[in-house]
């Protein structure tokens, strides 16, 4: 069984490194929620919820530079459905220093940690993005 938000991060990556305008993804939820963090942080253009052929599907619109420099360079799954990775409200992660983001999945839904800090929440850690 895969793990479909990992396979979310994986279009995402792989419509980056090839330079794609959009990525369409299987709609859920909890991607919606990642894709809603995403738009917030500025690491994608747009993203809309549509009804596919199979199901509803997420059309994201990826965001390059002026000489179409990648705004993202990476993005990673941190906490699996085999080892889920769990931060308390005083150790959440930071990425590369603080300049890229984590996102915590929280009582008060999907949060960057430092959202996450500054209403003094923990939850699981579900991604970095950089």
């Amino acid at each position: 069984m895969t793990d479909p938000i990992a396979d979310m991060l994986t279009r995402i990556r792989n419509a980056n490194q090839a330079n794609h305008t959009e990525v369409e993804i299987p709609a859920s939820r909890m991607k919606a929620e990642i894709a809603k963090v995403l738009l917030a942080q500025g690491y994608i253009a747009s993203y809309e919820q549509t009804k596919g052929e199979h199901g509803d599907m997420l059309m994201i619109q990826l965001k390059y530079g002026k000489n179409r420099e990648k705004v993202i360079s990476g993005i990673k799954r941190v906490s699996k459905p085999g080892r889920r990775i769990y931060a308390r409200k005083d150790t959440l992660p930071k990425v590369l220093g603080g300049l890229g983001t984590a996102v915590i999945s929280t009582s008060r839904g999907l949060l960057t940690s430092s959202e996450a800090k500054r209403l003094g929440l923990g939850g699981e850690v579900i991604c970095f993005i950089w």
